[in-house]
């Protein structure tokens, strides 16, 4: 049995002590310090991993019909497991950074636009689902990556998921 410390774990340094989501990740921010990317980190990523990718979803989101839809807020791609996180603010911004981020895509979200777009909030206490999929190999999903693409696309693929979760 691995132990806790050999897991492969999803973690951030932007959400606090109480697993809140600050307000600057959110549409509930002000100006620019608005719809900013938390920072994440991870550990223990599996042997034979080639890619990563991340689906980031407010898992309380109200559907018109009144019952709760998962809302997409990110979808990133082709993260390479030589990364150890994605900085804060990383959002937008994987062009301008080179090197091992190049190759990095940012999926479209329920917003219809990429990036990270997390909601303004109708009421407190939404939970926000971070999971990290360990992939066997690079995905090529074309030009607009969705989460419904990715899910397909990764179907015997995953070798490994870690999940965080956070609450606004």
């Amino acid at each position: 049995m691995a132990n806790a410390s050999d897991e492969f774990r999803l973690a951030s340094s932007g959400i606090d002590h109480e697993g809140r989501l600050p307000r600057k990740y959110t549409g509930d921010g002000q100006g620019t310090k608005r719809d900013i990317s938390p920072p994440l980190e991870w550990y223990n990523v599996p042997e034979g991993t080639k890619s990563l990718a991340l689906v980031v979803e407010d898992i309380d989101a109200p559907d018109p019909n009144d019952s709760l839809v998962p809302w997409t807020v990110w979808v990133v791609v082709n993260i390479p497991p030589s990364l150890k996180g994605l900085p804060e603010g990383f959002s937008g911004k994987e062009e301008n950074m080179g090197g091992d981020y190049a190759n990095i895509k940012e999926g479209h979200t329920d917003f219809k636009v990429p990036g990270w777009r997390a909601p303004k909030m109708p009421s407190p206490g939404h939970r926000f689902e971070f999971k990290l999929y360990a992939l066997d190999d690079e995905l090529n999903l074309g030009n607009k990556v969705t989460k419904e693409k990715l899910l397909e696309a990764i179907e015997g693929r995953v070798v490994g998921e870690a999940v965080l979760m956070a609450v606004n």
